[in-house]
């Protein structure tokens, strides 16, 4: 009686050690040579009467054939549909709580209550997630000259800056002092974070203040914040009036993030995915690049009339900047822009949500410290050691990061650094 081989034995008979697959399609099917593969591979014997005949051998390769067509088949389906959710997840406009369009905040919101009331809350809560791991803390010594003790959300598209940024400024010559409150995606936006932190609206009664108590008990110079689908400056200008109670003069920075596929889909109009990286052309790049400067310019002009001291990261002018070398091939070791699109590993975006690929968090972080500090990162001299070391990362690769980063910045007109003499230092410092 015939039996269902199993996935195994297929694996098997095609990479078998003792008598190789493709060594038996290219020899006679001699009996000895059947007895050895029936040997290694009984369960070929369909029949079950001891001797394995060249149609069994036959029937079980072209079974396999069929498994691995079918299993094909079956991946290319799960990605397409997790392609698909991942995409609706990325275009979906979150919903706010009603109680962001009254002019206050519920009276048992904490960022209400004192500094050492609002310190005391969170020392009995969780200490609150952070990309900045050892390196956090709730407040940092008066640092040299120049130096910014920095508070942060953010989430997946911060993270990276926020990993690699110590190590840059370390390499530079200074340790950087951050405290910072992270999610994933939603858990990391700004409206998200003060909510949680307050303990209203979804967190009613449960708050977990870290960068409030932080920002209220300590000295800190600056801010960054990730952005959000939907995003209003209400959510940045609360967090604006708190620092701004307890350390006037603070810097905010906000990274513009990157062209996602799921903004090709909007901008153009499309159910799904370009078939191929042949799409995305310089104009493309152009034009998804044009329309998100429009809607920062817009949000940093409403929060200007806040804080004039709110800038931008241009982490999208790098990235498109990025991909537009790589169009030209000026990217050694980088193999794609869109895994998803492209399939290949080193490629700038890493999932149909727009993570960045390997290697490109030390753009990001070049980024991060060329806007801040208005220093090219060109100019650090000594090693900067950072964590991963993707292994088609070369020195020259890295030399162009650091290159396209202070272009993204100097030629960005809300960063706040311009370098009009090429000297790599911000007009700003000299």
């Amino acid at each position: 009686m015939k039996c269902k081989l199993s996935i195994l034995f297929f694996a098997g008979l095609a990479l078998g050690a003792a008598v190789p697959f493709s060594q038996v399609q290219a020899q006679q099917l001699t009996e000895e040579r059947l007895a050895q593969v029936l040997k290694r591979f009984p369960k070929a014997d369909l029949n079950g009467d001891g001797k394995l005949t060249p149609e069994e051998f036959k029937a079980a390769r072209q079974q396999l054939q069929r498994s691995r067509q079918r299993n094909a088949r079956q991946q290319s389906q799960d990605s397409e549909q997790r392609n698909a959710r991942q995409a609706a997840a990325a275009r979906a406009i979150p919903t706010f709580d009603p109680g962001w369009e009254k002019d206050e905040f519920p009276p048992h919101a904490v960022s209400l209550k004192t500094p050492e009331e609002i310190m005391a809350i969170y020392k009995r809560g969780e200490s609150g997630r952070t990309y900045a791991d050892s390196r956090d803390a709730m407040s940092f010594p008066k640092p040299d000259d120049g130096i910014l003790r920095i508070v942060g959300t953010g989430h997946s598209f911060t993270a990276p800056g926020y990993r690699t940024f110590p190590s840059i400024t370390r390499a530079a010559g200074f340790e950087q002092p951050l405290s910072l409150h992270n999610g994933g995606g939603r858990t990391g936006s700004v409206s998200y974070k003060w909510e949680q932190e307050n303990g209203i609206f979804e967190f009613d009664g449960k708050p977990l203040p870290k960068l409030l108590a932080a920002i209220s008990n300590a000295e800190w110079e600056g801010m960054i914040w990730g952005p959000y689908t939907a995003d209003r400056p209400k959510f940045y200008t609360s967090w604006i009036d708190f620092c701004e109670r307890y350390n006037p003069g603070m810097k905010y920075f906000l990274i513009d993030a990157w062209p996602t596929l799921g903004q090709v889909q909007m901008q153009y109009k499309r159910k799904g995915n370009p078939e191929s990286e042949s799409f995305f052309t310089d104009e493309v790049f152009d034009e998804l690049n044009d329309a998100a400067n429009k809607t920062f310019a817009e949000l940093v002009t409403a929060l200007r009339e806040t804080s004039e001291k709110v800038y931008i990261l241009p982490t999208n002018a790098a990235m498109t900047e990025a991909a537009k070398r790589f169009n030209r091939g000026e990217l050694p070791g980088v193999q794609g822009l869109y895994k998803v699109v492209g399939g290949k590993e080193y490629s700038i975006w890493n999932d149909q949500r727009g993570h960045l690929g390997p290697g490109f968090d030390r753009l990001e972080g070049y980024v991060f410290y060329a806007t801040i500090y208005g220093k090219s990162p060109e100019l650090i001299s000594e090693p900067i050691k950072f964590k991963n070391n993707p292994s088609f990362m070369s020195e020259e690769l890295d030399k162009i990061f650091r290159e396209i980063a202070w272009k993204a910045v100097v030629e960005h007109p809300l960063s706040g650094v311009t370098d009009e003499n090429g000297n790599g230092i911000g007009d700003h410092l000299e």
